[in-house]
């Protein structure tokens, strides 16, 4: 695909993405940053549906997203909401994407990740007048429903203390049932609705173990939450999901629901979604009457999915073009042959090669994570911090610069062992290349990532969208994050140029068939990863508890990294093939595939 046909087909997708996500016109949505105590602020995007004005106020929800999660993570359900009538405040929780960090180390507890302040505000009246204070509500995922029901005890507290009803008239809580105790419950004065996975790989945490932690039939979590309305002679053994108890007009309801799914794609699941629409339909007697399961969110993730595509396939057209500038054409050398045909000792020591990379990849994956929470002690702890500020990336960081250790030294030891007997030339491995070279190859993949996070930048000017499908995205950032990038290059580019040795200097041979050299280079780059999510998810099937339990998010993480890891080798190649070197591709897809990672996660920087 050429650089124009890209371009075309980003802004075209960019089009189609914003169609959906304003409802065809009929949603109007902008971003805000709502400044809060000790100058920290909130950035949240707010769909305000047309039919929402002052004379005909609008109920108002604000949306969390959980742990690592940006704003646009949890867009399919702001679009379902303000297609029904709603106004939404789709909030960037502190920490994470374009807001601030928190001066408190359990911003979801003490502040809700920056909901409760954005509740106070517009509880005043003052900021917008198309919305109804008396029917605000937040929903949340993970984090997000903590965030959900945290507020409702925050804002249940103060109504106690004023004598006056809750600035929260509703809640929705989703992925998250740990907070639902008695001390919490007994100050709530809102609906409480709550929406929990059955197969939550999270639920070993909760009170009752196995298959039954996460049943919300007979969870304690979900009985003391309906109980808790109830009164003695009332009170139940067994819920009857989807079923309301108490009474919405005095801010007593209580529903619960169980949907059949895993954590992370609880947010992206039609039921789960139709549930929460029926809750809000439900409590704030929607004019709008929509089929809950009339749903048009998923065009957008398809749409935004391609873009992402079409934006990584970018580089490589975005890359021939600008090497054949006279500033960069001296970079573009002949490609070495490949290696020769393997004998039979050559695929022994190759697979072998590859199953101890794949098992080292494998076990040291959650021991990096424990020692991540020693050496960036700060960041383990919510602690604000210029030092490695990236609490989940740390490890993914030491686990890349050991593996890409670990993976020099398994190739020029095969090399040195076998491969200079078998007749192997270093020529063929593309690694001779002079200072100016470096330089200007360092120079070429910077201006790659500024072109490419550029024309990003335009597109969400323009459409408010970016590249993304579900919890995976390209997003925006904050300048802050450059130094961030700059921080954490060095380590990661020791993995990313080691894998571009490995790929084509040991992947590459006479006569095999391109598409296979590059899924055996993609199948070893993952498959270590990919063994953790295995052992986590079979142990789990077996057993109704996950493997690994203190580290439970960091495995859930890797469903973000494996597709990197996976297509990692197939642009190194590409790359090597434009310049018959190893080093342009580590250069660009580190830039890149960090600042995803970056701006994926939690940042605690002290802005």
């Amino acid at each position: 695909m050429s650089l124009k046909n890209c371009l075309a087909l980003l802004f075209v997708l960019a089009f189609l993405s914003f169609l959906v996500q304003s409802d065809f016109g009929n949603v109007n949505v902008k971003s805000h940053t709502l400044y809060s105590s000790n100058n920290q602020y909130v950035v949240y995007d707010l769909y305000k549906p047309s039919s929402a004005s002052k004379e005909n106020k609008a109920p108002f929800i604000v949306v969390v997203p959980g742990f690592q999660r940006s704003k646009e993570a949890l867009s399919n359900i702001a679009i379902e909401l303000s297609r029904r009538g709603n106004v939404v405040a789709l909030i960037d929780p502190y920490a994470q994407g374009m807001s601030s960090s928190s001066l408190s180390r359990r911003a979801a507890t003490t502040e809700g990740y920056g909901m409760f302040a954005l509740i106070d505000t517009v509880s005043k009246g003052n900021l917008y007048d198309f919305v109804d204070t008396d029917k605000m509500a937040s929903t949340g995922h993970s984090m997000g429903g903590n965030a959900a029901i945290r507020g409702a005890n925050y804002f249940g507290r103060e109504a106690i203390r004023e004598n006056k009803k809750s600035k929260l008239h509703s809640v929705y809580v989703s992925g998250y049932v740990l907070t639902l105790t008695e001390k919490v419950l007994e100050d709530v004065r809102s609906n409480v609705g709550v929406s929990y996975a059955l197969y939550d790989e999270g639920a070993f945490r909760n009170e009752l173990q196995g298959w039954d932690a996460g049943n919300m039939k007979i969870a304690p979590e979900a009985l003391r939450t309906v109980n808790s309305i109830l009164d003695e002679n009332q009170k139940l053994d067994v819920i009857e999901l989807e079923k309301f108890y108490g009474e919405i007009d005095k801010n007593t309801a209580r529903v619960i629901y169980n949907e059949r799914l895993l954590h992370p794609f609880q947010p992206y699941n039609n039921i789960a979604t139709a549930n929460q629409l029926i809750y809000f339909d439900k409590v704030f007697n929607s004019d709008v009457k929509l089929d809950p399961y009339d749903q048009i969110w998923q065009w957008k993730e398809l749409f935004t999915l391609l873009s992402m595509i079409t934006s990584l396939i970018m580089l490589i057209p975005l890359t021939r073009f600008l090497l054949k500038l006279n500033f960069f054409s001296e970079l573009v050398k002949e490609v070495p042959k490949p290696l020769p045909v393997q004998n039979r000792k050559g695929k022994v020591v190759f697979w072998s090669i590859f199953i101890i990379g794949a098992t080292v990849a494998c076990l040291t994956f959650i021991p990096m994570v424990d020692i991540a929470k020693i050496i960036f002690q700060k960041a383990s702890n919510r602690e604000l911090t210029w030092f490695f500020p990236q609490r989940m990336n740390n490890s993914v960081m030491l686990w890349a610069t050991f593996n890409g250790v670990f993976g020099a030294i398994l190739f020029f030891g095969s090399y040195h062992l076998f491969g200079r007997k078998a007749g192997i030339k270093k020529d063929s491995w593309g690694i001779k290349i002079t200072n100016i070279e470096i330089v200007k190859t360092f120079l070429l993949g910077l201006l790659v990532f500024l072109i490419y996070y550029g024309t990003l930048n335009v597109i969400h000017f323009i459409f408010h969208v970016d590249y993304r499908f579900w919890f995976m995205g390209v997003r925006i950032f904050q300048p802050q994050m450059l130094l961030v990038l700059a921080m954490y290059f060095p380590f990661f580019f020791i993995f990313f140029l080691s894998n571009s040795l490995r790929v084509n200097g040991a992947m590459r041979f006479e006569n095999q068939p391109e598409w296979i050299s590059r899924l055996v280079a993609g199948l070893a780059n993952s498959s270590g990863l990919i063994m953790i999510i295995v052992i986590q998810y079979f142990v789990f099937l077996y057993t109704g508890s996950v493997f690994w339990t203190t580290n439970w998010l960091s495995v859930n993480l890797l469903f973000g990294i494996v597709p990197m890891m996976f297509f990692l080798p197939y642009f190194n190649r590409v790359f090597f093939e434009m310049t018959g070197r190893i080093y342009l591709g580590p250069v660009i897809t580190c830039l890149i595939f960090i600042m995803i990672l970056s701006t994926n996660t939690v940042v605690y920087l002290p802005i």
